[in-house]
């Protein structure tokens, strides 16, 4: 259950973020995939920065993203677009939100919608908008991760803090080809390997998680029953 789970999410975030999801199945480097390498980039960028922002605070009821920070996507990196007042933040985590290793990293058709806590903003957003900036900057696979595990090992990049978590309830996610919108689901963010001290994805157990190595974290995913919309989900 645990590929399945983990191939229909971006995050990264995520990419990590998500992102998040911005957490993926572990797939070699060589493996086929329909996306080889970058589309120009001008088909990850979403032109209006209005449709972004309510993109991006779709991701989590309005009670919660309405006093998030939100971040859009321009051509340097992520920008602020709009101020926040509740330590939250939203934005709209790119394809590359996955492990280098998914088949749908350069899928330019990704949308994943991502509502982070203070917790995760602070701790977590901080490695995908690294990653964003290597992929704005050429930088191939390979010199991403090797980057980012620089970073984490000399603590350029914080330590995740306990109590990280995230909302992925947006309606109009696109999270990859197979999964697209997938289900509504709440992320919790763990540092290291936990999924088996979590006793996940064992039978009958109904704790799915996802191990992101390339980030030092696991993902633990909690469908709910709605959009963020109210709406009732498959």
């Amino acid at each position: 259950m645990l590929d399945r789970i983990a191939k229909l999410l971006p995050f990264a975030i995520l990419a990590p973020v998500v992102m998040l999801g911005a957490a993926r199945p572990a797939r070699t480097e060589g493996a086929q995939t329909p996306y080889p390498r970058m589309a120009p980039l001008d088909q990850y960028l979403i032109t209006d920065s209005n449709s972004e922002i309510l993109l991006a605070r779709s991701a989590a009821p309005s009670s919660v993203s309405e006093g998030a920070e939100v971040m859009v996507l321009e051509r340097t990196g992520y920008t602020t677009a709009a101020r926040g007042r509740n330590g939250f933040l939203c934005l709209v985590e790119r394809s590359w939100g996955a492990a280098t290793y998914d088949r749908d990293f350069w899928n330019a058709q990704v949308r994943s919608p991502v509502c982070f806590n203070p917790a995760a903003a602070r701790t977590y957003v901080p490695v995908y908008l690294m990653k964003t900036k290597l992929v704005l900057a050429g930088r191939s696979k390979t010199e991403i991760v090797q980057a980012v595990q620089s970073a984490l090992d000399k603590k350029e990049l914080p330590a995740l803090e306990p109590g990280a978590m995230a909302y992925m309830m947006s309606k109009q996610q696109y999270l990859s080809d197979e999964g697209k919108h997938w289900h509504p689901h709440l992320m919790f963010l763990v540092p290291g390997d936990a999924a088996k001290g979590w006793g996940a994805d064992l039978p009958g157990s109904p704790v799915m998680a996802a191990n992101d190595p390339e980030e030092g974290a696991t993902i633990f995913l909690v469908w709910v029953g709605h959009w963020s919309d109210g709406t009732p989900a498959p």
